[in-house]
C-alpha cells in the first residue's frame, strides 16, 4: 500500500492516478473527510499515523509554506516504520535559496532509517494555466523578464515519483527534474499563440507590482516573499538548470512545453 499525500493537488493527484493506473493499491490522504481518502492532518500527530498504518511507501508532499519543515518532520516522524518515502522537494533548495522551505524536511528524510528518495522539480509547466483569464483578453503578465527557466510537465513529476515509489533502484538519491529547454515567459507565450491561433502580448509586470498583487491576494508574508525571490532569481539570468534526470529515470526525455500545451489547448480556449 501507498500513501499520497497532497493528493487533491497537481502532483499529487497525478501520482495517485498513475499509480491506481497500475493496478498499485493506494491510499490518498487528505486533511479533511473526503469520499475515497484516509484523513489526515500534519497538525495531528495520531490521524498520520492511522494513514501510514499498514503502508509501505509515503509521497510526501506539503503545501508550499514557512510550515514546510514542521509538516515533514511530523510525517516523517509518523511513518517511522514506512520502507520508503519519496519527498517533492523544489529545485534551488538550501541555506538563503527560495525553495529553503525544503532543507528541513530532505534532511529528516535522508537520517531516517529506510529508503528514501528527494525529487527537486522546476517550475510546472501547468502555472501557465493561471492564465487563462489574460489569455483571453489577450495581455499575459509577465514578472520574470526574459530570464530563461526549464518548466516541466507535472505528469513527469509524477512518472518519476511513481518510479521511485515502486522501486528500490532509486532509494538513496536525489534527482533535479526540468523540462528539457530553457524558456522565458515570451518563449511560452509564443508557444501559446501558435498552438492557439492567436496573437497574444506580454506585458511586463515589475517586482514592486507583483509583491503588491500577490498581498492583495491575501498570501502570507513569507510566501510573498519566496515567490518575489524566486521571480527575481529568473529575471536575472540565477536559474538556468537543465538536468536530464527525468530521462535518466523514466528512459525517455522529458515532455516539451509545447508538447503540454497542445495537450492542454482547450483549457486556454
Amino acid at each position: 500500500m501507498i500513501l499520497v499525500t497532497g493528493a487533491s493537488g497537481t502532483i499529487g493527484s497525478a501520482v495517485l492516478r498513475q499509480l491506481v493506473a497500475q493496478g498499485i493499491p493506494v491510499r490518498g490522504m487528505s486533511r479533511s473527510a473526503r469520499e475515497g481518502f484516509v484523513r489526515g492532518d500534519f497538525g495531528d500527530v495520531a490521524s498520520l499515523r492511522l494513514a501510514t498504518s499498514e503502508v509501505d511507501a509515503v509521497f510526501l508532499l506539503t503545501a508550499p509554506g514557512p510550515w514546510v519543515a514542521e509538516h515533514d518532520l511530523a510525517m516523517v516522524a509518523a511513518a517511522s516504520g514506512v520502507r520508503r518515502i519519496v519527498k517533492l522537494s523544489a529545485i534551488g533548495t538550501g541555506p538563503g535559496l527560495p525553495a529553503e522551505w525544503h532543507a528541513v524536511g530532505e534532511e529528516a528524510v535522508r537520517s531516517r532509517d529506510g529508503g528514501w528518495t528527494i525529487l527537486r522539480p522546476s517550475g510546472f509547466m501547468s502555472n501557465t494555466l493561471r492564465w487563462v483569464p489574460a489569455v483571453r483578453a489577450g495581455q499575459i503578465p509577465n514578472q520574470t523578464g526574459d530570464g530563461a527557466h526549464a518548466f516541466i510537465d507535472p505528469e513527469d513529476v509524477a512518472a518519476v515519483a511513481v518510479a521511485a515509489l515502486l522501486s528500490s533502484e532509486r532509494d538513496g538519491q536525489t534527482y533535479t527534474l526540468t523540462g528539457p529547454e530553457l524558456l522565458s515567459v515570451p518563449d511560452q507565450v509564443a508557444v501559446l499563440s501558435e498552438v492557439l491561433g492567436r496573437s497574444l502580448e506580454v506585458v511586463d509586470v515589475p517586482l514592486k507590482v507583483y509583491a503588491e498583487q500577490l498581498r492583495a491576494a491575501g498570501l502570507d508574508e513569507a510566501v510573498v516573499s519566496v515567490a518575489l525571490r524566486g521571480a527575481e532569481l529568473i529575471r536575472n539570468g540565477g536559474e538556468k538548470t537543465l538536468t536530464h534526470d527525468v530521462e535518466q529515470v523514466l528512459g525517455r526525455p522529458a515532455g516539451t512545453f509545447r508538447a503540454w500545451a497542445e495537450t492542454h489547448r482547450a483549457a486556454f480556449q
